[in-house]
């Protein structure tokens, strides 16, 4: 915590050095309304439960042409070199959830188990779990999670039982820490893959909700409920891919089973599905920065917050799963290439209100923000922690663009003070002028070629130092205009802008 508090004090000291060279009334960044607010936590990641477990999770590219799944040992959540890089983005939500949740048993006290109980696929010790509460006390996140959906998660009846449910709560208080909000189960729209009962349907759902409702309102009323977590019903499986398959239920069903239940509408986005699951695998490297690619996370904004608005009114939406491609993420991943989609997708997401978006993951396989063999931090990753420093939670109306290649999103400085933070994305094959502002800091990101997983910020290659601090990411003073490089992005911070809605 204390490298943190230095490098964001050195941070905000370096930008009120910044000398003005435009008066503060002459910035067209002090003009901008305010049209949303997030949370603090709005950038956020996972931890896949089979991460905390070990277990078959996505194998990284460059094996055999047909694996899938790859046997990987439980991450180690103590290891000093993770802290220090997931430090840097706090605070946040950690969300540990994914398929393999749905069907993990927690052991009682003193309990020994060899092998997963019938109607279980996995174990998660109580060790296991104490490292999860520990890591997130040590990186300022707060636990998100879900409980188990298989058949040895259930009552005779079939319905649901919450005893393993109540054992993690537990578990968690004993260690001083506690789970934020909570989704009952991952990702319910999609049964057949998730370790649900043979036929579960929407009936079944709404039975088990109340169950869990009831439950979660006496033993943790503390807890916020988070649902349903539908996976990318307005993009994937609206055009019909084998995504969803037989046995796909819809988001719409099952909030109309137990309407105004929740308090955070919770969904689940995937522009595209990776090659690993063949006939599902959607788009190409050089679609990746087109227009139709980076507006598919407005598409399912768009789905989720009509059903939201249908029968959550008023209630805050969470995109607590999202990433390049589904199951693991395709080969262009891990690489620049990939930071377009993941800042646009921030950006577009804050203005719209969308309250958090947690990436997933945070280091496992080639979607992971930094390599979970090396922990060497990825270009998101360094794209995450400019964002962290330059965009606070008030969400600015974006400045005019030069170009329909060049996106800006503007933010209020996280340290206030009527400073403004601005994100610009340039997509296209030419440089582009970025208009002039009050003076400011810039954080320019490239990539030659665009597949590198070493990306260059003001024309260094970023890194974390031995001490647990980041380096190379000081910024260069600007006045005046900014130009753009052709596919390249830029944060620039500007302290003095003076905007009325950032004081």
């Amino acid at each position: 915590m204390k490298h943190q508090i230095l490098a964001t004090a050195a941070a905000a000291l370096a930008l009120a050095a910044c000398a003005t060279t435009l008066p503060p009334a002459q910035s067209p960044l002090s003009r901008l309304p305010q049209v949303a607010e997030v949370d603090a936590r709005y950038q956020s990641y996972n931890i896949e439960m089979v991460e905390v477990t070990g277990g078959r999770f996505w194998a990284p590219f460059g094996g055999p042409a047909d694996e899938r799944y790859r046997m990987r040992p439980p991450t180690n959540l103590a290891d000093p070199r993770l802290r220090a890089l997931a430090r840097q983005l706090g605070p946040a939500f950690l969300r540990v959830s994914g398929t393999w949740a749905n069907s993990t048993y927690l052991p009682a006290e003193a309990e020994v188990v060899t092998a997963p109980p019938t109607g279980f696929n996995q174990v998660l010790t109580r060790d296991q779990w104490r490292g999860v509460v520990a890591f997130a006390h040590a990186v300022d996140a707060r636990i998100v999670t879900s409980f188990p959906a298989s058949a040895g998660a259930r009552h005779a009846d079939g319905s649901w039982n919450p005893a393993q449910a109540q054992r993690l709560l537990d578990l968690t208080r004993t260690e001083g820490g506690s789970i934020y909000a909570a989704e009952m189960f991952n990702e319910p729209t999609m049964p057949q893959f998730g370790a649900f009962p043979e036929g579960y349907n929407a009936q079944d759902f709404g039975r088990d909700f109340r169950i869990f409702q009831s439950w979660a309102r006496e033993a943790a009323p503390e807890m916020l409920l988070a649902g349903t977590g539908g996976a990318s019903e307005g993009t994937i499986l609206k055009h019909g891919s084998g995504f969803g398959g037989p046995g796909a239920l819809s988001s719409d069903d099952l909030l109309a089973a137990n309407p105004g239940s929740l308090d955070i509408l919770a969904y689940h986005h995937y522009g595209t599905a990776s090659p690993r699951c063949g006939e599902m695998a959607l788009g190409t490297p050089d679609a990746a920065l087109s227009d139709e690619f980076l507006a598919l996370t407005l598409a399912d904004y768009a789905h989720y917050a009509g059903l939201r608005d249908r029968y959550e009114p008023g209630k805050p939406l969470w995109l607590n799963e999202t990433a390049q491609a589904a199951c693991g993420g395709a080969p262009w991943a891990s690489t620049f290439r990939d930071s377009f989609r993941y800042l646009h997708q921030l950006g577009a997401l804050a203005q719209h209100g969308v309250q958090m978006v947690a990436h997933n993951t945070l280091a496992a396989s080639d979607y992971g923000l930094i390599d979970q063999d090396s922990l060497a931090p990825r270009p998101n990753y360094w794209a995450a922690v400019l964002w962290r420093r330059t965009m606070g939670t008030r969400v600015l109306a974006a400045p005019a663009s030069p170009s329909p290649q060049v996106r800006l999103f503007a933010h209020c400085l996280p340290i206030g003070g009527g400073g403004v933070g601005l994100l610009a994305i340039n997509t296209g094959e030419t440089a582009h002028p970025i208009p002039a502002t009050a003076a400011s800091r810039r954080w320019v990101l490239t990539g030659e070629p665009l597949d590198t997983r070493e990306v260059k910020v003001n024309g260094v290659v970023p890194a974390l130092t031995a001490q647990g601090d980041l380096s190379g990411l000081e910024g260069i003073a600007v006045s005046g205009s900014l130009t753009l490089p052709a596919q390249s992005i830029a944060f620039l911070a500007a302290p003095d802008a003076a905007n009325p809605a950032c004081y």
